[in-house]
């Protein structure tokens, strides 16, 4: 995984550890790696990699088993909203910065069905 500048590493894990849920590479009730692991898979800090499943546990999206190791959220609802939620992060973020840009709804609209019909999506 390349990290970007722009965003703390572990917030940038995080991130794609809620890809993985929503793509169903990760699975309700599903064992994660442990820290070691995860640092390991990630090339981040062990102590990294104890934030980023803090952080996850207190977002309700992992929690541990004390002595067996840390496992996904077993709510099937969780991927859809995660799903839902990550979407709605992406167009409020591309909307705003459109509409800095100066474009319309209607021509932002305009843009990503020819972006769609040019890029074949």
């Amino acid at each position: 995984m390349e990290y970007r500048v722009e965003a703390p590493i572990y917030m940038q894990v995080i991130r794609d550890i809620k890809k993985r849920i929503v793509r169903r590479q990760l699975l309700p009730g599903e064992k994660l790696p442990s820290n070691r692991e995860l640092a390991v898979l990630y090339k981040v800090n062990p102590n990294t990699a104890a934030r980023i499943y803090k952080e996850m546990e207190a977002e309700g999206y992992c929690y541990t088993k004390r002595g067996l190791g840390t496992f996904i959220t077993e709510d099937e609802k969780m991927q859809e909203e995660l799903r839902k939620e990550m979407a709605e992060a992406l167009l409020s973020g591309f909307i705003k910065e459109m509409l800095d840009l100066g474009f319309s709804k209607n021509e932002i609209i305009t843009r990503i069905e020819a972006f769609d019909e040019e890029e074949e999506l």
